[in-house]
């Protein structure tokens, strides 16, 4: 069974001092490329010592350093979001470095950890993933098929009358499909199809 994912309500901070290092949390939702460069410019300071970051948005993935030791930053960043199950997720952990090394261990443990927590705290949302599909009946089975849709909290995108029976385009939460397709098959004793739209 798939984990469930999830997505920031709104962007979120956190700040913690460790051995007199000052670490500053900022997470928000990015949909895309140009929304991690803006993120950054809005919350990057460039006085301090490291601003670090890492996102996660579906199979696309990037982190930074920004100068601490290769994958004591970056790397835990992007583990605590995956750790929490978030996607469309991005994260920047600026460090005002207070005069103590933190050690590889060390600054693991911070970056990771504070990440962590700042999602913990953060204000979030289940990411629903849909699914389209085709449905084709005979007109008899009509009030069977709205109720279903009714049933599963499916969008009706399209209804059309064909010559042999009716059409329609739903859009359906991914975790509903099976057992959709198990009742309309059962409702309308197979004399339903359904298939799901690619792309």
């Amino acid at each position: 069974m798939t984990e469930v994912l999830r997505k920031l309500s709104t962007p979120a901070n956190y700040t913690v001092e460790i051995k007199q290092s000052k670490f500053i949390v900022n997470a928000a939702k990015v949909e895309n490329l140009s929304q991690t460069l803006e993120f950054f410019e809005a919350v990057a300071d460039h006085s301090a010592n490291h601003n670090c970051w890492a996102y996660r948005i579906g199979q696309k993935y990037r982190f930074s350093d920004d100068g601490e030791p290769a994958s004591t930053a970056g790397k835990p960043i992007l583990a605590a979001i995956d750790g929490q199950n978030f996607d469309q997720t991005m994260i920047i952990v600026t460090r005002h470095f207070g005069g103590i090394k933190l050690g590889v261990g060390g600054l693991i443990r911070a970056y990771g950890g504070c990440s962590a927590r700042c999602l913990q705290s953060a204000s979030s949302e289940v990411i629903i993933v849909l699914k389209r599909a085709v449905i084709r009946s005979p007109f008899t089975h009509t009030g069977t098929i709205h109720n279903l849709l009714a049933q599963f909290q499916a969008s009706l995108l399209n209804e059309a009358f064909e010559s042999d029976g009716l059409v329609i385009t739903l859009e359906i939460a991914e975790k509903s499909w099976p057992e959709m397709v198990r009742k309309l098959q059962n409702t309308t004793r197979g004399q339903a199809t359904i298939r799901p739209l690619l792309g």
